[in-house]
């Protein structure tokens, strides 16, 4: 079942009003934690960060606290219960490490996904056999990683693009992420294959961007822009690295990747022109 919302951003958004709940009391937060006999202010941080999961009890205390009034108070229990998530949804996904978790929640509650990948196929586009290549090449450099729990997870997430009331995708993919790069030809055309059928959904959109196309470079560092259904919610970007993905939610830093995602959507190839090349290299 999807989710109305995506917890992580709902997280981001509780720590946020809670935090300018305190600062408009004009309370440290020594201050708070002293009144409600928490231990440390720690707890209080990550709940201001969105850094941790919300107790419901612990947010109406600090609601008490700061004498929120009874509407306010009713819109910031409906974000708390958002943020909370049921541990049901969790297995639905199966087995996922934090950095996977993280990106099926955005999916899993956005409004539109735009994805910029440089170097290979976007994981929301891949084929289970694409998909073990890319993770199984991962293990040179980590040993621990889980082909087998990474594909399950990955096979979950999928499914945000199938569901009954989907977010609006677009992917922007390179030439040079849309070749063999030496994998065995069949699971190339397999992926070839399903880059057209995905293509064909009316949400689906992929735009291929030639070599040395565009006003500029194009990023090294593949990227992801999520809008949600609330305009309250805050705009985010992920950047994926090596070892860890960044986060992004302030505006001035979002609006710097949307407008970089606008010059590549000039440059890109139009969807109908991305099938064309992408249907003659699968006949080819």
């Amino acid at each position: 079942m999807p989710l109305p919302t995506s917890p992580v951003i709902r997280r981001a958004r509780l720590g946020a009003e809670l935090r300018q709940l305190r600062r408009r009391a004009a309370l440290t937060l020594e201050q708070v934690c002293e009144r409600l006999g928490w231990a440390s202010t720690s707890k209080l941080s990550r709940i201001e960060l969105g850094q941790s999961r919300p107790d419901l009890a612990d947010v109406l205390d600090l609601l008490d606290v700061y004498q929120v009034s009874a509407t306010q108070r009713d819109a910031l229990i409906v974000i708390a219960r958002d943020a909370a998530t049921s541990r049901g949804w969790w297995k639905s996904l199966g087995e996922m490490g934090e950095r996977q978790r993280t990106y099926a929640e955005l999916e899993a509650g956005a409004a539109g996904i735009v994805e910029y990948q440089p170097a290979v196929v976007p994981g929301l586009l891949q084929t289970p056999a694409y998909a073990r290549l890319r993770i199984a090449a991962g293990q040179l450099i980590d040993r621990g990683v889980d082909v087998e729990a990474d594909l399950r997870a990955r096979a979950a997430r999928h499914a945000v693009l199938r569901r009954a009331d989907p977010p609006r995708y677009t992917a922007l993919v390179t030439e040079v992420a849309c070749e063999p790069a030496g994998d065995p030809v069949e699971i190339w055309r397999e992926q070839l294959r399903h880059l057209l059928d995905l293509a064909a959904l009316p949400h689906v959109t992929i735009r291929l961007l030639p070599t040395g196309a565009g006003r500029g470079p194009a990023p090294l560092t593949p990227f992801s822009c999520y809008s949600f259904p609330d305009p309250a919610d805050p705009r985010t970007v992920m950047l994926e690295a090596l070892t860890a993905d960044v986060r992004l939610t302030t505006a001035a830093d979002v609006d710097r990747y949307e407008q970089m995602t606008g010059c590549l959507l000039e440059a890109a190839l139009s969807q109908d022109e991305t099938t064309r090349v992408l249907a003659g290299r699968l006949d080819g």
